[in-house]
């Protein structure tokens, strides 16, 4: 593995920020408001950052996220237009609670903010962290694109005062390249009625932002195909066992558990605690969304093989079938890191940094012009041959939302997230 001495990698946690490194000089004289400074070459220097749980369960999906991204810049030679490109990266878990955490999610949006030079970010990866990030960053005028938040209600009407709370500028400042919960719930529910033959289900959520979005999204798709819900009830991620809970759940007799939730949340102990007392997968079904996916700890539980998983796009190994710069990019990671990435979301993250550097290329380099290239007409395009998504990058500068509505669906073979098909959502 080649030394990265020009392009270093900067974790920024709660505690504050650190000094910046990155493609470009570190010199920061001639910084403003504007999100720009002057670098040695006497162009405009600005830094574009990640957002996303560097500790707890999700590390490694980060880490693969920001390597993935920093590999890219670096082909690239870290331009967008004539501007100059520095990756800087925050944490936004604690080491205590091993996930995301709220008031670190607050106090890297009020640093994003405070650092003048930072025009943009890439994240979040959790849902409820976005709600919280996303207000604090719109009132500065500054972009969100996200690889993998797929709550409805940051771009759309979901709860009550949803979108427009997000957004107290009055104009929007938040896309996204992946497809939404809505869709998704509604894809798992189909897949489960029409491929399993499902007739009841029992849901388990997370009592989450995300969790209870897309249990209540796969709940009223499974009632309207059919399917009896039994019931929808939060699961408490302090339990050190959930046997009364499955005890419960096996005198119900479902065809199916649905875990809606994210795996950071006591997952394992969930999943082993489900087949032990109401059996194996392939007896009861056991289905969760993509906040189960790229975990290498739930990937190795021999309770986990047969699950079945969706993705909110399209999975690493349909997307590097398609070649391209999918596939490129894919195969370059392989050679420097010895392994392939332990998500798909990690393309989908250097999509959504895509779009973040069209926009920059397109814009006077502030804040403000940034965020209006990707929400004034004709927004943001990314063509196929370009895309490391294989397809079209359309942002609807209307929404913020992907025109892509790609949903995968997985099952855990071999302790592999083995793709089963996409699944058709209108």
């Amino acid at each position: 593995m080649r030394t990265r001495s020009m392009h270093r990698l900067v974790a920024v946690t709660a505690a504050g920020a650190l000094a910046l490194t990155g493609c470009a000089s570190s010199s920061n004289s001639g910084s403003s408001s504007s999100g720009a400074s002057s670098g040695a070459s006497g162009g405009k220097t600005l830094v574009v950052s990640t957002d996303l749980p560097l500790q707890g369960t999700a590390a490694s999906t980060s880490d693969s996220t920001n390597k993935m991204i920093q590999l890219y810049l670096e082909q690239i030679g870290s331009k967008a237009g004539d501007y100059t490109i520095e990756f800087k990266s925050y944490d936004d878990s604690t080491a205590a609670k091993g996930a995301w955490d709220d008031a670190t999610c607050n106090k890297n949006a009020q640093d994003h903010v405070a650092n003048a030079n930072e025009v943009a970010v890439m994240g979040t990866y959790n849902s409820g962290c976005a709600k919280i990030q996303v207000p604090i960053l719109n009132q500065a005028g500054m972009l969100m694109v996200s690889h993998a938040n797929t709550n409805p209600g940051l771009t759309k009407t979901w709860e009550p005062g949803e979108p427009q709370k997000f957004f107290p500028s009055g104009t929007r400042s938040y896309a996204r390249v992946i497809t939404t919960d809505d869709y998704q719930g509604t894809a798992a529910a189909t897949y489960a009625s029409e491929k399993l033959g499902v007739k009841t289900v029992y849901i388990l959520n997370d009592n989450e932002t995300y969790g209870q979005g897309v249990s209540k999204s796969f709940a009223d798709a499974a009632t309207k195909l059919g399917i009896k819900v039994i019931a929808n009830e939060p699961w408490d991620k302090k339990q050190s066992n959930y046997s009364a809970l499955f005890n419960k759940i096996k005198a119900a007799k479902p065809d199916m558990i649905y875990l809606g939730g994210i795996y950071d949340n006591n997952g394992g102990q969930l999943v082993k605690d489900k087949v032990s007392v109401v059996g194996a997968n392939d007896d009861v079904y056991l289905m969760a969304p993509d906040g189960f996916t790229g975990y290498p700890d739930f990937q190795k539980l021999p309770e986990a093989e047969g699950t079945y998983l969706t993705f909110a796009g399209l999975s690493t190994d349909q997307l590097e079938a398609g070649g391209g710069a999918a596939a490129k990019l894919l195969a370059d990671y392989q050679t420097e890191y010895g392994a392939p990435p332990g998500t798909s979301y990690a393309l989908y993250a250097v999509a959504a940094v895509q779009v973040i550097l069209e926009a920059i290329a397109q814009s006077d380099g502030t804040r403000e012009d940034i965020t209006a290239k990707v929400f004034n007409a004709p927004g943001i395009k990314i063509a196929a041959d370009k895309s490391v998504l294989g397809k079209e990058i359309v942002i609807d500068p209307a929404t913020g939302d992907t025109s892509a509505k790609d949903i995968s669906v997985l099952q855990m073979t071999d302790g592999k997230e083995a793709f089963v098909q996409a699944q058709a959502v209108e």
